[in-house]
């Protein structure tokens, strides 16, 4: 199966696939097993000890928790479902697709359980005390934002035919470099312009067969938002594939995205300050699994519009923060052009997406009808040598 990644640098898994070993600690003093607040950490072992740190608050009668990879950088993770029923504990964390169930013992200071992140693995977390809890360092400093009044183009870009001998195909942005593989011109257009593929009209034949490499260097200073790199990759694929169109308007079938009655559910809004998402498939028992990061309703449906279904899918949520989410399905025939895992009969397998969509993020997509616009290629070019 081909996959796409879409994503601002590489993602921290917060616990990532290797067993966690309880931290050597001074013997604590019994808790109210009912109240988790505080810091809760363990050491991954994996190849060098890596400290993980779980802060508890509760506000207004509910758990909340923040997560920390403390040797990684110290980058927040949110989690979200964070509950106590009884003895048993359990929170997701739905940048990186993961999910903890776990039972508190009985003096309140240590959780014993199972991190599931694709799959399922041990972790044990020990109540931390003031003399044994570990400092959290300040999160990386971001680059500065490019300015919003920036009209960037790319200072330097190759463009190159892709290998078929290397798998995949993606978009990367890793802080100020911007890369692509097995991209076709198709492809550069929906991911440039925020098209579905039955938007783009009277193109060569060509246009959705060969495919290329990027490698690209904005020319203005700063971090660029997800605004301004679409548009130097507008510039770009102008410049370089002489791309000529003209908008028209059209009645197409979409499916639309909603908001369901008792939704929106499971998503944590993202205060980190970023301006690009990280969305990247993967697979998981019986179907694949989507951890979304830092994205908007607009990213969500742009990537399920390119990579997923074969229609427009068009955002009519009214929600307007960055959120962090997880999402797994059994995908039916016909999605992800048909690259897709094949279905599973397992009792355990994921729903599907529609049903997915709904129950596990409160949303809804339905299929319509709405005017959309197109673009109607008049020239295009393959692109010359570097």
């Amino acid at each position: 199966m081909k996959k796409l990644a879409i994503c601002a640098a590489a993602l921290v898994a917060m616990f990532g696939c290797i067993l966690l070993a309880q931290t050597a600690a001074p013997a604590a003093a019994a808790h109210d097993p009912g109240d988790l607040s505080g810091d809760w950490q363990g050491t991954l072992h994996a190849g060098q000890g890596l400290r993980i740190v779980l802060k508890i608050t509760k506000e207004d009668g509910k758990l909340k928790a923040v997560g920390y990879s403390i040797d990684q950088g110290g980058t927040p993770m949110n989690a979200t479902n964070v509950e106590l029923q009884g003895k048993e504990f359990r929170f997701s964390v739905p940048g990186v697709g993961g999910t903890y169930r776990g039972t508190l013992s009985a003096d309140g200071n240590t959780i014993t359980g199972t991190w599931s992140q694709g799959q399922p693995l041990d972790l044990v977390l020990v109540r931390a005390t003031k003399e044994t809890a570990w400092d959290i360092p300040a999160p990386p400093k971001p680059l500065a934002p490019m300015a919003a009044d920036a009209n960037p183009a790319f200072e330097v870009a190759t463009i190159k035919p892709s290998d078929p001998n290397i798998p995949g195909n993606w978009f990367r942005v890793n802080g100020r470099n911007f890369t692509t593989h097995n991209i076709s011109l198709a492809g550069l257009i929906k991911f440039a312009y925020g098209v579905h593929g039955k938007q783009i009209l009277n193109g060569p034949d060509w246009i959705d067969k060969d495919t290329y490499d990027i490698a690209a260097v904005p020319d203005a200073e700063g971090q660029p938002s997800d605004k301004q790199w679409k548009g130097m990759l507008q510039k770009l694929i102008a410049e370089r594939f002489k791309l000529v169109y003209h908008s028209d308007r059209q009645e197409l079938a979409v499916f639309a995205l909603t908001v369901a009655k008792d939704g929106p559910k499971n998503m944590a809004e993202n205060t980190s300050g970023g301006s690009l998402p990280g969305m990247f498939f993967r697979g998981t028992p019986g179907g694949i699994m989507l951890p979304a990061n830092n994205a908007t309703m607009k990213d969500f449906t742009g990537l399920l519009q390119e990579v997923v279904l074969d229609k427009p899918v068009v955002d009519q949520t009214g929600l307007k923060g960055r959120y962090d989410f997880n999402l797994k399905w059994a995908p039916a025939e016909g999605e992800f052009g048909g690259h897709g895992p094949a279905a599973s009969d397992a009792p355990d397998a994921p729903p599907g997406l529609f049903t997915a969509v709904q129950e596990q993020i409160g949303l809804k997509l339905e299929s319509t009808k709405a005017m959309v616009d197109v673009m109607v290629i008049d020239h295009a070019e393959k692109p010359s040598a570097n």
